[in-house]
């Protein structure tokens, strides 16, 4: 077990997370001003933009740069810097550094080293498009980003089905409408989805709808910008009501194609969404059931 008093003397340096602005330079809050001009170093995602920041607020501390690809070399020199007691903030390229972006492992090492870890409060782009969404944001889940292929795409979505709750992705704009496409294979249609973009800028945008809605949307009209996509599945309970969980797999598909007249490979595709599983699956068991 390990306790830390951030603020406690220290012959350490400390190791401050500060959040930047996703958008809007307005958003840098006083606190992560000061914090930047007094630690020695500043350990940046992108040294060249981070620069930018650091000329608009009139911070002259130097950077060194801290990455995906080189972060497993460089932690060892900052935690050098730190065990010195010089203080380092760690930031990413807008937002909460660790959110999608380098630097978990820094904090590892620090707090292994029992160096004091100080995050700043300050924007971070998932909760800020959750509170004004319109999606229920007692609980939420945070995904960040999803696997590009197709089928691993599914795979995870099918999962997060589970989770009773608004779940938030990031997602780039060119990827955005086969994501959707996604979501759609695999959930039902009352499925609600909210995409934001520029948040904090002046083209900031909040595009809501079911999945159906938003595909064919995005099959229309491009997108561009950052994004962050948020969806909101029927909770578990309310799929649940939706069947009989007495019903056997095979039955329940006799049962749409009967009373709702659904061919069997829209019949099975529902009923793979209403319980969770795998669409494979209901179709290996009906058809097997059907020619034993």
């Amino acid at each position: 077990m390990k306790i830390q008093k951030s603020y406690k003397e220290s012959q350490f340096g400390k190791l401050y997370l500060v959040p930047t602005p996703i958008g809007n330079l307005n958003d840098m809050t006083f606190r992560a001003i000061e914090t930047l001009k007094s630690v020695a170093i500043i350990a940046s995602e992108d040294t060249r933009n981070t620069q930018k920041l650091l000329n608009h607020f009139g911070i002259e501390t130097k950077q060194t740069n801290l990455h995906e690809h080189n972060i497993n070399q460089k932690k060892e020199s900052l935690i050098e810097e730190l065990l010195k007691g010089h203080s380092i903030a760690q930031v990413s390229d807008a937002g909460m550094p660790s959110i999608s972006d380098p630097g978990h492992e820094l904090v590892l090492a620090a707090i292994e080293k029992g160096i004091s870890v100080i995050s700043l409060p300050g924007a971070t782009a998932g909760v800020t498009a959750l509170i004004a969404s319109g999606l229920p944001a007692q609980p939420f889940y945070f995904y960040g980003f999803l696997p590009r292929k197709s089928k691993e795409q599914q795979t995870v979505l099918q999962e997060l089905m589970k989770i009773d709750g608004t779940i938030i992705f990031y997602e780039s704009p060119h990827r955005v409408l086969k994501t959707l496409l996604n979501i759609k294979t695999v959930s039902p249609e009352d499925t609600n989805v909210v995409l934001s973009r520029e948040l904090s800028k002046l083209h900031e945008e909040y595009v809501r709808g079911s999945i159906d809605e938003m595909v064919s949307y995005f099959e229309e009209n491009q997108i561009k910008g950052e994004c962050c996509l948020l969806v909101s599945w029927p909770s578990q309970k309310e799929l649940r009501e939706q069947f009989d969980p007495d019903l056997s797999v095979v039955s329940h598909v006799k049962q749409l194609i009967e009373h709702d007249n659904k061919s069997s490979k829209d019949a099975i595709k529902e009923v793979a969404k209403l319980r969770g599983i795998k669409k494979q699956d209901v179709y290996k068991e009906y058809h097997s059931n059907e020619n034993p």
